[in-house]
């Protein structure tokens, strides 16, 4: 198989548990709000109304699901820890999402409004960072990843936008 190839599956095999968990909250969300209506000490919403903690709690327990199923069904080196793996990696890209919720509070983006780059790949870099200590991928799958997923995500969030489950394509 040809080595960029290669890469590209495994970027994606890696990264898949993420998109779950951050893809979730679209459809399982709402309720209590993850900030309570509270403000930040600088007078702006912590989060926003967009962050639940049930969209937060069913975007966890989709992707470390998806990620139990990825590493019982797909042998390699990626999964050689999978049970901390499925857990961190959903876990982190919805604290990466959450950390890019709140610098758009600080910089006045609207919940839900756009915010180039930090929106398509915040979930990514939280995966990343909580996967570090795993030490389970090389900088060219992760470069990979932060490559491939604005695309994919720009994609996947204007076919939610068609099916009228975003307010926005982005």
């Amino acid at each position: 198989m040809d080595l960029t190839l290669l890469i590209i599956i495994q970027a994606i095999a890696f990264i898949f548990p993420a998109y779950c968990a951050n893809a979730t909250p679209v459809l399982a969300g709402g309720g209590t709000k993850i900030d309570f209506g509270k403000n930040f000490i600088d007078g702006k919403r912590l989060f926003g109304n967009n962050k639940t903690f049930r969209g937060f709690f069913f975007g966890w327990v989709v992707g470390l699901s998806v990620g139990l199923v990825e590493c019982y069904f797909i042998p390699s080196y990626i999964f050689s820890l999978p049970i901390l793996f499925a857990v961190l990696t959903p876990f982190g890209a919805l604290l990466g999402d959450l950390t890019a919720a709140f610098l758009k509070r600080r910089l006045d983006i609207a919940p839900g409004g756009l915010f180039p780059v930090v929106d398509q790949i915040d979930f990514v870099v939280g995966a990343l960072v909580f996967s570090l200590p795993l030490s389970l991928i090389d900088w060219k799958i992760a470069v990979t990843m932060l490559l491939i997923t604005p695309p994919i995500h720009l994609f996947t969030n204007f076919c939610a936008y068609k099916l009228k489950l975003k307010k926005y394509p982005w």
